[in-house]
C-alpha cells in the first residue's frame, strides 16, 4: 500500500493520474462519435486507441511489482498523451469537433500530461 500526502492509494483507481485520464478517454470516446463515419477505421479507431492506451498503460504499470516496470509503463502513457493531442489538433482543424470541445479535451490532455510528468519525475 502506497501513502501520498495521508491519502492511501489501495489501487490504480485511487491515483489521480488514473483518474484524470479515465475521465479524458471517456470525454474522447464520446467526441469522437462526431468524427465521420468515412473515419471509422482511421482517425477514429487511432484517437480511441491514444485515449484508451492511457488509463491502461497506467493501471498496468502500477500493477506490476517493481518500480522500473511501473516508470516504463507510465513512460507509454505519456507517450500516448503526445500521439492522442496531436490526434486533437488534427480532428479540431478538420473541423470534426468544434473548437470549444476541442479546446476542451486539450487542456484535459495537458492536464493528465502534466501529473504524470510529476509521477514520473517522483518515481526516478
Amino acid at each position: 500500500m502506497k501513502i501520498h500526502n495521508n491519502y492511501k492509494i489501495k489501487t490504480f483507481k485511487d491515483l489521480i493520474a488514473w483518474k484524470k485520464a479515465y475521465q479524458l478517454c471517456l470525454d474522447i470516446f464520446k467526441a469522437s462519435q462526431r468524427i465521420p463515419r468515412s473515419e471509422l477505421f482511421g482517425l477514429t479507431s487511432q484517437i480511441k486507441r491514444s485515449a484508451l492506451s492511457v488509463p491502461s498503460n497506467i493501471a498496468e504499470g502500477y500493477s506490476r511489482h517493481s518500480t522500473a516496470d511501473y516508470i516504463r509503463f507510465l513512460r507509454i502513457a505519456y507517450s500516448s498523451l503526445s500521439e492522442l493531442e496531436t490526434q486533437l489538433l488534427l480532428v479540431k482543424d478538420l473541423n470534426f469537433i468544434n473548437e470549444k470541445e476541442a479546446n476542451t479535451l486539450m487542456t484535459q490532455q495537458q492536464e493528465v500530461q502534466r501529473i504524470m510528468f510529476g509521477l514520473l519525475r517522483s518515481l526516478n
